[in-house]
Order: C-alpha cells, then structure tokens, then sequence
C-alpha cells in the first residue's frame, strides 16, 4: 500500500532537504514530481491538482523559499495537505441506536462479504452483539460464503430463501435480532458487475426498511482512478457515511484512498489489510500520511500487538519465560516472539510500520518466504526445556544434537546463537525495545532515542576497522 507513491515523495523531499536554501525553481520542480507521483499512484487528476495547491499555497504562507530549513518545513507541509486531504481526522462509526445496523454496499468481487466478516469480528472484540444478515436475493453462493465466515468467527447469520424481496429480509433480520439478544445488523447487500438500476432500486427498498445508521461503501482498493465514479455513483441513491478500502495487501497503489475522501467527501472508515478475519484496521489520516512518507506508524503497531494478544508497552526483556524476568532474554522467549510476529499478518506490512525500517520491509519478506522463521522455530523446539533457558549450556556437541533434530546444518543454529547474543546485547543497552516509549521519544531516527535500534559493538568495531584497512 502506497510503496511506489511514498518512496518517489519521500526522494523528492529528500532532495531539497539537502539544500541550505530553496528556491522558487527547486519548489515548482518538486511539486511536478509530488503531482506525477500522485497521478501514477492512481490519485484522480482533480484531487491530485488540489493537493499541489494546498501545498503550494501553505510553502509560500510559510516562506519555505529562500528561508532556511525549508527541506523540513516542506515535509511537514506535505505530510499536513495529505492528512487533510485523506479527510483530517479519523471518524467512528456512529452506533449508538438500541440494534444499530450497517448496510454494507459495493460492487461484486469488491470483497464485501469478507469485509462484513471483519468487521463483525472488531465490532464483537469491542464489545457489541453482532448479527450479520445476508442480503443477496439472487446469490446462494454470497449467503453460503457469509454462513461460513460467520461460523468461523462465532458470530450467527440471517439468511432467508432465494428471491425473497430485501425489504421483507431487513424487516424479518431486525425481529431475529430482538430475539436473539444481538444490539447490532451487518447487512451485506447484493452486488452486480456494475452499478445500473436494478442494483440502486435493491439499495433504497432495503435502506427504508432497515434505516440504517452506518452505510458503508466497500471498495476494491485496486479500482484506481475509477474508484470515484464508483463512489459518485452509489453516493445518489445510498449516500455512503464512510468508506471500507478492501485488498490492500494486492497490488493496489493506494490512490483510491486520497480520491475518495479528496473528491468524493466520503471519509474512510477502515482499511482490509489481507485475507485474515483481524485484517481490518481502523484508518486514522494523520498515521497513513505518516506511512506514504516512510516516518513509520508505532501507534497502528502497538494497536496491532494487543490484538495479537501482546502487551504493546511491555518491553522485549520482560516479556515470556524466567531469563526474560530476569533481564537476559532466553530462546523461549524468542520462541514466543516469532509465534506472535507470525499472528500478527504480513511482516513487510510490520516492519513498514517502525520509523527507519521501511527499507528493510523487503528483507524480512524474504526472510519469511524463505522460511528463516520457520526453521529458527524449528531449531528452538529441538532444545530442551533446560538449554532453551541457559544459553551457556549450548555446548558444541549439544548444538549438533539440536541440528540433527532440526534437520539443518549446524552453522546455522551457530548464526541462531549469535543472533540471541546480540539481541541480548541490545536489551541491555536498551532496556527492552518498546514502540510506544519510542513513539513518544520521536525526535530523529531509530537509535538515538529511547527504544530505538543501537548497533551491537561488535558491528561498530568491524566498522572501524574496516575503515582503518582503508586509509592504508
């Protein structure tokens, strides 16, 4: 999401950071990039035109030309004309009736279905009763799909014969919710291959008959510059309240996001971030600015570690077994962190989020396709209890043993070991690595405030020596 649009920005800005002072020349050239960017990135061209005027006109009102520390003074104005523009401030879902219902719309293959699934999943973690209504008159398969998500999650559906009319579906879906005790409708509604009458007409019979609160358009994230006439279209007869971006983990280039809320005034709600039933985040402008620049998104993580069941303010050397209590982190420990880092969706998506690391993401994704992690975990349970809490009892012949078990070579449980040391090395310095003190600290890079990334001496004496070997 957003990759090719935040690394061409972030360049850009870069560039003229650089410089001592900016001219009025260096500006428009950067403009020109930040408009080609945004267009390729499929931002319509209306919304894209908007934003370099906002920009333009906040540079001048800050005389960012000729002033000095322009480079940064820009940045912050780019990162202010995309929060505004991507709609200023996040929005709740307005719930507050006895049995609130959200009627969901959108095109078929726009990933509605999985969508009210999510949806269902969050709304029922946050403490709501939700019953999810299959809406679809024509579509057996739409209903089946639902009845088996639903079923997944522990959430139960409403479903009634094919061809009844949607109208008498809304009004027999509220009476099952009254008396099953459920104080919220997810309706999903019927989907066509394009919006034409038939579709709309569905939409305002079972919009009367259920009056939602919520209506909240689905979209497929990788529509592109068509996302707004799709939006423009169902915004006549169901008047969206919000926006559900679906499939960003595809091949979307997060354009639809800055043309919807930019063009079409309808605010984005949540984001569907992969195909599993948590991967519904809520979207927050400020953090997804944050994110197309590449300044990282620790509040978003924190968010995504406590679903997982972690304790996002607790740091690495206090969190699994009793080495971990004691400030030296164990391989149980580890252990426990790869299983949760597995939990926690796609590692690219992860790593993105921590300021600094957003060129690595395709490191770690690397990592994972190659099944680093898999065989890190294999190596671990091939230990005993005993030798996963004390590392000093990892004897060479021991080691042979664990890679025998393993069924891998035996450099690479010696790399494992290593690995740990300088975690621990890191801990020690550190005091644990803990993404909401180093949120709070964000004044500069990861590694010079609290909880950042400090490289192990080991790395720093190489360097130097290095660099000796050099100068001869």
């Amino acid at each position: 999401m957003f990759d090719a649009l935040g690394s061409r920005l972030r360049a850009s800005l870069q560039r003229l950071g650089g410089r001592g002072r900016i001219s009025e020349s260096d500006l428009e050239a950067s403009f020109a990039e930040i408009r080609t960017a945004l267009i390729d990135a499929d931002v319509v061209l209306s919304v894209t035109d908007s934003l370099i005027a906002s920009m333009r006109s906040r540079a001048h009102d800050e005389k960012v030309v000729g002033g000095i520390g322009g480079g940064a003074r820009l940045f912050a104005i780019v990162h202010a004309a995309l929060t505004e523009a991507l709609g200023g401030s996040g929005r709740e879902l307005d719930l507050r009736e006895r049995t609130a219902s959200i009627l969901l719309l959108g095109l078929q293959g726009a990933g509605k279905t999985t969508t009210a699934a999510k949806l269902a999943l969050r709304l029922l973690r946050d403490g709501r009763r939700p019953l999810l209504v299959a809406a679809d008159p024509r579509r057996p398969a739409a209903a089946e799909q639902l009845s088996l998500l639903g079923a997944a999650i522990g959430v139960p559906v409403h479903r009634e014969p094919i061809g009844t009319p949607v109208a008498e579906i809304g009004h027999r879906a509220l009476e099952s919710a009254k008396k099953l005790g459920r104080d919220l409708l997810i309706i999903d509604s019927s989907g066509r291959t394009t919006i034409d009458e038939e579709l709309m007409g569905e939409l305002a019979e079972l919009r009367a008959a259920v009056n939602p609160r919520e209506r909240i358009l689905v979209l497929d994230a990788a529509t592109g510059q068509q996302a707004l006439r799709v939006a423009e279209g169902f915004k006549e007869v169901a008047d969206p309240t919000g926006l559900i971006l679906a499939k960003l983990d595809g091949d979307a280039r997060g354009g639809a996001a800055l043309s919807i809320a930019g063009g079409a005034g309808i605010p984005v709600v949540y984001l569907g971030t992969g195909e599993r039933p948590e991967a519904l985040e809520r979207f927050h402008p400020d953090r997804i600015a944050g994110r197309i620049l590449e300044m990282g998104d620790l509040a978003t993580l924190a968010e995504i570690v406590r679903d997982a069941g972690g304790d996002p303010r607790a740091p690495v050397a206090t969190k699994g077994g009793s080495g971990a209590a004691k400030g030296e982190m164990t391989f149980s420990d580890l252990l426990e962190q790869l299983r949760q880092m597995s939990s926690m969706g796609p590692i690219g998506q992860i790593v993105k989020m921590i300021p600094g690391m957003g060129g690595v993401a395709a490191q770690a994704e690397e990592a994972v396709a190659a099944g680093e992690l898999k065989r890190a975990e294999a190596i671990i349970l091939s230990m005993t209890p005993t030798e996963r809490e004390n590392l000093s009892l990892l004897s060479i012949p021991r080691r042979r043993r664990i890679a025998a078990g393993a069924g891998h070579a035996i450099e690479e449980v010696n790399r494992l070991v290593k690995r740990l040391e300088e975690m621990r090395l890191l801990i020690r310095r550190t005091g644990g690595i803990d993404p909401v003190r180093l949120a709070g600290g964000g004044k500069g890079l990861p590694g010079k405030h609290a909880g950042g990334y400090i490289r192990p001496k080991e790395d720093r004496k190489a360097k130097k020596a290095r660099r000796k070997g050099g100068r001869r």
